[in-house]
């Protein structure tokens, strides 16, 4: 059998579709690959035909002949993933090749056998990402544009099967809509932002956001909405929610039953539909059944307009079950009613999530792959086939769980035990001079024990800590600290930590963390033991990922120390240890940033949702307010204490003779004395 030679030298005649964007950025994005795999002037004279056929939707032929090869697709994406093919088969261009730093040997050629290479349907029919949350990927540019980024992320998703896309949140999905459509992918919109129209509080400002005074201004931002966007391909979200992520009935009280609710997000969701048919030839509708909507829905109080395809949701956790909102957890479940699973059911899921409680952001999902395989399949049977859209924030953090979910949504057999060793063996071992069978053989281990160790705070199986949860709960403590001594318990914390004082909250607190740290400072020797053999990527993921769980967990703990000092009124004590807290938070902070090499640079500048740096801004807050407790009003007494020998201390003949310390100095110096028994004794022992 003979073989097609790519080189530099092959050509792609693109025929009568110069101006089919997506197919002439398809071929543009090949030669790219050819450059990235292919070096040397050897000429073979190869040809590759583009032809356009009748076929379904997204399917593509590809004949291979010696000196020729053509490719024959009925549509714009068929013709995109007919070349990313070639490029993964033969190229050997991974999927997720710029998140991973994939390395490439460069070659004369590559050798395509001669033959047929024939597509298959996916078994979900529209599958995507959201890039939400994306605070990361918005300040960074990849040393090229501020574009660069999303178009990487695009070509990553179309890379993995994808062909919709959520292109950001608010202003953002307005930025790259263009650039989405452009590589050939479907468009649908936030489920806060009903057919992508601008946000009625940034339009009028000035203006209270209630459909029943000002009816006329939402059908004008629909409509404007629509036609924006009417000659791209969208999936029309149709919906009512409010002004942010959050119920409109709260910037709206009039609406204060779950009828009344229910029946003006039904009576809204028809105009919209009406108002998307008089400018679209065949539109299609889809609608999230989200949070509180999902509620209203189980209860019977919504209507949906005819061949909808109902957006079923995760809890943030992979879940399939509503989300918690603040103290409110009801766990309704997400699947469709076995009566309704023939209809047209899709799934919002989460890799990453940000609720301001327990999620995770700038790590992977706390729930295991198996986890993800179960519930993603448990949905597909219960009808959940016609769309899959997964939020996917900056896409860098949660690479691993994206690569399994395409895994899944193009119908690949494989099970999470077996898709974590096919991933380890392409992107930490694929080009690189190690030895691979003493390295393939544990580091799929150390990603399962991640899993493992990810902290339960709950009593459900899903309910697992991110990294939100070290931070958002110390941040809760701290303020609650500052606001009236502690007094009182927490309110916000009663979805985690229910007690009738602070106290109580505190303690299970403790125990959580303690119980978690213990876990993860094992796997953090592990992981850091194989970085020496496996380098940078490994670096770059797992074990960052368990520093920034263990170092929050210890500041976590460190936190925890020091509140039982301030209770016991050893307030020298807990001012140490609340600063030790903030180290160990600015140390999470500094592993991020010490990752951001070459084109990474500025990366992990902008982590202001999680925000471990914040953390140990408020830990040094409370550090001031305790050292006002135990050292005002003149505040000589502990300067003396730490910096003074012992025959000088007890002598108060001038309060000082130096400037007064800041916190930081007078905390600077204490570290300084910690080896020194004597001198922890005397701030209440070693600490």
């Amino acid at each position: 059998m003979g073989t097609f030679l790519l080189d530099k030298s092959v050509t792609v005649d693109i025929g009568t579709m110069k101006d089919r964007v997506p197919v002439r950025r398809a071929v543009e994005r090949f030669y790219r690959d050819l450059d990235l795999v292919i070096e040397g002037d050897s000429v073979y004279g190869g040809g590759i035909r583009l032809c356009e056929e009748s076929m379904d939707p997204e399917q593509y032929r590809i004949l291979v002949e010696e000196k020729r090869l053509v490719v024959c697709a009925g549509d714009e994406l068929g013709f995109v993933y007919a070349l990313l093919h070639l490029s993964e088969a033969y190229m050997g261009i991974l999927p997720l090749w710029f998140w991973n730093d994939q390395k490439f040997e460069k070659r004369k050629y590559v050798e395509v056998p001669v033959g047929t290479i024939q597509s298959s349907p996916y078994p979900v029919k529209y599958r995507g990402w959201f890039l939400n949350d994306e605070v990361l990927i918005s300040r960074w540019d990849g040393g090229v544009s501020r574009e660069y980024p999303w178009e990487m992320a695009f070509e990553a998703l179309l890379r993995l099967g994808g062909n919709l896309v959520i292109p950001g949140t608010d202003a953002n999905s307005k930025i790259y809509m263009g650039l989405a459509a452009d590589m050939g992918l479907w468009i649908t919109h936030h489920h806060a932002e009903p057919l992508g129209a601008e946000m009625f509080a940034r339009v009028y400002p000035d203006k209270t956001p209630s459909f029943a005074e000002y009816p006329e201004l939402f059908y004008s931002l629909w409509e404007e909405g629509i036609r924006r966007q009417k000659d791209y391909r969208v999936i029309w979200n149709i919906g009512f929610r409010g002004q942010g992520d959050r119920p409109f009935w709260d910037d709206d009280p009039q609406y204060d039953t779950p009828k009344k609710r229910g029946d003006l997000i039904s009576s809204l969701m028809v105009r919209q539909y009406e108002l998307v048919k008089k400018h679209v030839k065949n539109p299609v509708f889809c609608t999230n059944l989200y949070g509180e909507t999902m509620e209203l829905y189980q209860q019977g109080l919504l209507t949906l307009p005819e061949d909808v395809i109902t957006i079923w949701a995760d809890n943030g956790y992979g879940k399939m079950v509503s989300r918690r909102q603040g103290n409110h957890n009801p766990r309704v479940p997400a699947l469709p009613p076995a009566e309704l699973r023939d209809g047209n059911h899709g799934t919002y899921y989460h890799v990453s999530f940000y609720d301001l409680q327990a999620a995770n952001h700038i790590t992977m999902l706390p729930n295991s792959m198996e986890f993800v395989e179960k519930e993603l399949k448990i949905a597909y049977d219960c009808g959940i086939k016609s769309l899959w859209v997964v939020n996917c924030s900056n896409v860098k953090p949660h690479v691993y769980p994206l690569d399994f979910i395409g895994n899944l949504w193009r119908g690949n057999s494989l099970t999470a035990a077996e898709h974590r060793r096919r991933y380890m063996e392409s992107y930490y071992a694929y080009g690189q001079r190690i030895d691979g069978k003493e390295l393939l053989a544990s580091l799929p281990d150390l990603f399962e024990a991640y899993f493992k160790c990810t902290v339960p705070y709950g009593k459900e199986e899903d309910e697992r800590a991110g990294d939100q949860f070290y931070n958002y709960v110390t941040r809760d403590f701290v303020c609650r600290i500052m606001a009236d001594g502690g007094q009182r318990p927490e309110p916000e914390l009663n979805w985690f930590a229910p007690g009738e004082s602070l106290e109580e909250q505190m303690e299970l607190y403790r125990e959580t963390v303690v119980n978690g740290r213990n876990a993860f400072e094992p796997l953090l020797e592990a992981c850091s033991r194989m970085a020496e053999q496996a380098g940078s990527l490994l670096e770059d993921s797992l074990l960052l990922q368990v520093k920034l769980h263990t170092y929050c967990l210890r500041g976590a703990v460190s936190f925890c120390d020091g509140y039982e000092a301030y209770a016991g009124k050893q307030y020298l004590r807990a001012f140490y240890l609340f600063g030790r807290a903030a180290d160990w938070y600015e140390a999470a902070d500094r592993s991020m940033r010490a990752r951001e090499h070459g084109k990474w640079k500025g990366f992990y500048e902008n982590d202001c949702l999680c925000d471990v740096k914040e953390t140990a801004y408020c830990l040094r807050r409370l550090m001031g307010y305790i050292r006002n407790l135990g050292d005002g009003p003149h505040f000589y007494e502990w300067q003396r204490e730490v910096t003074y020998s012992k025959e000088d201390k007890r002598v108060v003949l001038i309060t000082n003779m130096e400037n007064h310390m800041t916190d930081q100095e007078l905390y600077q110096a204490m570290k300084e004395r910690e080896s020194d028994e004597k001198a922890l004794g005397s701030v209440g022992g070693t600490v």
